[in-house]
Order: structure tokens, then sequence, then C-alpha cells
């Protein structure tokens, strides 16, 4: 049996080349207006994105294009591409998504290189996609045999590392609390994943208003450290 904890640690660092760290996804619109000041007002909001829009999109889009990738249903995958970019209600979050997406596909490709994940690339080039962390996680995943459990942690723990430094130079709140964070949320995170495994695939992209108005409201901002 292969052990995959190095890639995965590779994968799920917070300095992986993935231009996550430029977007925030609406925090920063809550940190200017007051609502995240320190780590305790931080948390809240980290699991509040969490629970809402990583649990029924991000997350449960990994899933299943984890589990249509093992049925060899490429075509729900592309369909699935296009509905992510479609559920994106801001258009710095779209534009953030595609971003992120895009250079994931082309890092993976030179780190983890398989034909499906080749063939993903060819039609984000083609502009036949758009491009998306959730379904490159399931492409590298699912090529390296690792179960789709693991998958949904490491792109989850991933998520949440990345947020967290995003909150160490946007609030800020100092490295040592960041960490801090990370261990505290870990029980939860676990919950996240449960609930991911027992989602339908009719419930993608149940909506969280008041996040997706601050991710709106980010490029209104008259000072910003992050793209969205």
């Amino acid at each position: 049996m292969t052990n995959h904890l190095f890639q995965l640690l590779q994968i799920c660092d917070s300095n992986f080349p993935s231009g996550a760290f430029s977007h925030s996804f609406g925090l920063e619109t809550y940190i200017q207006e007051g609502k995240v000041v320190d780590k305790k007002t931080f948390l809240v909001a980290l699991k509040q994105f969490l629970q809402t829009q990583f649990v029924f999109t991000d997350g449960l889009a990994c899933r299943l294009a984890f589990e249509y990738l093992q049925d060899n249903r490429l075509d729900s995958i592309w369909q699935l591409d296009h509905e992510l970019f479609a559920l994106a209600m801001a258009k710095e979050t779209r534009e953030g998504n595609r971003r992120i997406g895009r250079q994931m596909v082309k890092v993976m490709n030179e780190l983890f290189p398989n034909k499906q994940l080749k063939t993903y690339q060819i039609k984000i080039k083609e502009k036949e996609a758009h491009g998306h962390s959730s379904i490159v996680f399931a492409f590298v995943c699912q090529g390296l045999d690792i179960e789709v459990e693991t998958t949904l942690s490491t792109y989850l723990f991933a998520t949440t590392t990345t947020l967290v430094q995003n909150a160490v130079r946007g609030i800020p709140i100092g490295q040592t609390d960041g960490q801090k964070i990370l261990v505290e949320i870990q029980p939860f995170l676990n919950q996240i994943v449960k609930q991911i495994m027992s989602l339908d695939e009719e419930q993608l992209g149940a909506g969280a208003p008041g996040l997706e108005i601050a991710q709106m409201l980010h490029e209104q901002l008259s000072v910003r450290l992050f793209m969205s």
C-alpha cells in the first residue's frame, strides 16, 4: 500500500502556489466593516464560511467530481464545472475561483500528472471549461488512489489554512493565534467532512446570502489587500 502522506501535506500547504493567498472570499469586507477584528470573531466567520459556502459548493462539488471520476462520467464533470462558475454570485468570487482553478490544474499537471487532469487543462485552455479547485483536487487524489473522505479532508484543510493565513495578514492576528485556530477547529472540520458525505447531489449550491453580499461589496472597498 502506497503512503501518500507527503503528497497530501504538500498539496494542503498554505504556501502551495495556487494563488489562493490573494483571495479572502468576502472576509476583507467583514474586516473593514469592523465585524471581524480578532481571533474570536474570525473563528466565527471562518466556521460560517465553511459550514455554508464550502459545504454546499466547494466541498460537495469535490465529492461529486470524485464519484463521477469513479464512474468515468466525464461529461458530468464538465457540467459541474459550468455549474460552479454560475453558482458564484459575486464577480470577484467567480474570477477568483477560475484563476485558482487554472493555476492549480497547471501546477498539479506538473507535479502529479494524469490523463484526465490533462484533459481538464486542455478544456480550460480551449475555453470549454472554466477551472475550479474542487475538481482539480478530485482529479489529483483519485489519480493517486486516495479515498474520497481523505480527499475532502485534505481539500478542507487546505482551504482552512489559506483563510487563516489571510486572516493573519488581513486583520491582523498573530501567527500563534492562527495556529491555535487550526488546532481548535479540527473537531469542527471532522463534522464538516461527515456532513458533505451525507449530502444529496440536489443540494449543490445552497446559498449563504450574507456571505455572498459581502463578496459582492468587496469590489467597492476603498482599500483592498485581497483580490476578492
